[in-house]
């Protein structure tokens, strides 16, 4: 880490500007050698590496070392409540609270306050420094930061009481986004359930409301799909129940501020998490080039058709937000008939779309699709009836779902605008409080 300073900065009244060496112990961990299988075969010592940070908290991990691995590496265990900063690797700079005692690898810098000095308002410090630590970083191949010089860092710091309950603020819409993600994942988990037991294992409810299957319905074998399906039902594509459409081209002199008028905000395959579309780190670009039907409407669904990386190549998320979106040349959204919306995104979520990707596409050194391999992956289609009683199961927990998305949008905009306006004393913790109990309504906006 070099020489360059922070900018002077104001400090409030009353608060004092403490080296991070005055108020707290640091450590880094270290790597047992990987050859050795008694150091990690059986492991029951935590063993966090840097990857692991960013998230707000470290609640679990599924590294393990033993303690001979422990007694022959630099690793060491840090307690609970140590604050983890990522020195190096793809999370460089990136800060998260450890909630167990736990050893780290060496890309990790621990830090352990002392009393009088809040875990959580030193982490939440860290993450308005995150653009600084990157910025001020030295290294080769990839940007380092080390120990020394994350133990020169200044921080301005208030009362204890005070700092505790900055950290409150944080920590509970940090905690309110997880808490929407966690029971997104279990809705989700739903309606795939639901989705396999019907149209996998074809155990729909028969006019008797039993299980078609396993209550020996009878079945038919299709050559087409190559297994047998349910009498009466139908081999078909994707481009039989939905359209295809591929997304904006630009170049990187087309890329406008985000403030700039007539731009249209531009998701790329990167803004594919999982199943979630990120709203955040769009690029804009002039609104000349994007066309209508390259706005992203409601339950459409985005899918990554080109990728450098061939784990990328086919995720997807359905778009479940008001906003005006359109999405870059190796996107494509796909716009089902309408009755076909929640059935046709379950499908683009299961195994089998994803078996059908590697078959046809994964197995050469062509990272991508193209529209006719899409729009030409098979199907099972059921009887419209059916799949409008698929509908009555899972709308609910699909708008549930679209809520919290939504409502974590405003959490995390309220959040990224607090938490440096709490930390340099500019929003007294009596207003983030308010500001915080107005965030259940999706219209709040927060800033000027």
């Amino acid at each position: 880490m070099n020489n360059k300073q922070l900018k002077p900065r104001q400090v409030p009244f009353g608060w004092t500007l403490k080296r991070i060496s005055d108020v707290a112990r640091t450590g880094s961990g270290g790597t047992p050698l990987s050859t050795k299988k008694e150091f990690y075969n059986g492991g029951e010592i935590p063993w966090i590496n840097s990857g692991e940070v960013g998230q707000s908290i470290i609640k679990t991990t599924n590294n393990y070392i033993t303690g001979l691995g422990l007694k022959n590496s630099s690793a060491k265990i840090f307690p609970r409540g140590s604050v983890l900063v990522a020195m190096y690797g793809a999370t460089a700079g990136r800060a998260s609270l450890l909630d167990f005692d736990a050893s780290t690898n060496q890309a990790i810098c621990a830090i352990m306050p002392k009393k009088g000095y809040d875990a959580k308002f030193i982490k939440y410090y860290f993450d308005v420094l995150y653009h600084y630590l990157v910025g001020v970083s030295t290294g080769s191949a990839r940007d380092n930061l080390n120990q020394n010089g994350l133990q020169d860092i200044e921080i301005p710091f208030p009362s204890e009481s005070v700092q505790k309950s900055i950290a409150k603020v944080l920590s509970d819409l940090d905690a309110k986004i997880e808490l929407n993600n966690k029971i997104n994942r279990e809705l989700e988990a739903m309606a795939k359930t639901l989705y396999d037991y019907w149209f996998v294992q074809f155990d729909f409810p028969n006019a008797d409301g039993k299980p078609y299957k396993s209550s020996g319905g009878k079945m038919v074998y299709n050559a087409e799909l190559k297994r047998e399906i349910p009498e009466g039902w139908e081999a078909g594509t994707l481009g039989k129940i939905a359209e295809l459409i591929r997304g904006v081209t630009y170049d990187s002199s087309e890329i406008k501020d985000e403030n700039d008028e007539d731009t249209v905000p531009v998701l790329r395959a990167t803004n594919i998490t999982g199943n979630v579309l990120d709203l955040d780190n769009m690029v804009y670009v002039p609104r000349q080039n994007v066309s209508k039907i390259q706005l992203l409407n409601r339950l459409d669904i985005l899918i990554t058709m080109s990728s450098g990386s061939k784990e990328h190549i086919g995720k997807n998320g359905f778009y479940y937000f008001d906003k005006e979106v359109s999405f870059g040349a190796f996107c494509a959204k796909i716009v089902a008939k309408k009755d076909f919306r929640y059935y046709l995104y379950s499908y683009t979520q299961s195994e089998f779309m994803f078996a059908t990707i590697k078959n046809e596409c994964l197995g050469t050194n062509i990272n991508n699709l193209n529209g006719s391999l899409v729009k030409g992956f098979k199907l099972v289609l059921p009887p419209i009836d059916l799949i409008k009683k698929f509908n009555e199961k899972v709308q609910s927990i699909y708008e549930t779902i679209g809520n919290n998305h939504k409502q974590n949008q405003h959490l995390t905009a309220l959040r990224d605008w607090l938490l440096p306006m709490l930390m340099n004393g500019q929003v007294r913790v009596k207003e983030a409080e308010e500001r915080l109990s107005m965030a259940a309504e999706p219209s709040v906006k927060y800033g000027n």
